[in-house]
């Protein structure tokens, strides 16, 4: 059966003296840690939202300036429709010719831009992984 006497009051005080030094030695630095990374995240997510808007907007402008060749393109083909029917067809190939050209070239950059944020992307999880798992594990990634 216990007792009630001294040594129980004295275990009472060691239990909470324990938990004040684990508290600032442990859980404290531990929940920063976490707070820290968890900002980290934020951070990267919020980077990849920026990127991946902007590249929206470029594809939007993109589009505006395919827009605006295709109808240069159309106007030019109703003013050479009324001059002659075969200088029609010679300066619609031309501009057909044009526009394609753009559009791959217009395709190509796009393709290099993404391909370049993809990779940027790519490198900067891959650093924030290994800064993350040094932080966690207290030591530096082979």
């Amino acid at each position: 059966m216990i007792s009630l006497d001294w040594t129980l009051i004295l275990q009472f005080f060691n239990f909470i003296i324990l938990l004040i030094i684990l508290n600032k030695i442990l859980y404290r630095p531990l929940l920063g840690i976490m707070a820290q990374r968890r900002e980290k995240i934020v951070g990267s997510k919020s980077r990849a939202r920026d990127l991946e808007a902007g590249i929206e907007e470029k594809m939007k402008q993109y589009q505006e300036q395919l827009n605006a060749a295709k109808s240069a393109a159309v106007s030019e083909r109703a003013e050479l429709r009324k001059t002659a029917h075969i200088q029609e067809a010679e300066i619609t190939g031309e501009a057909q010719n044009k526009a394609v050209a753009r559009i791959t070239s217009i395709r190509e950059q796009v393709e290099n831009e993404a391909t370049q944020a993809g990779q940027i992307l790519k490198s900067e999880a891959k650093a924030m992984a290994g800064q993350i798992a040094s932080k966690v594990l207290g030591r530096a990634l082979v």
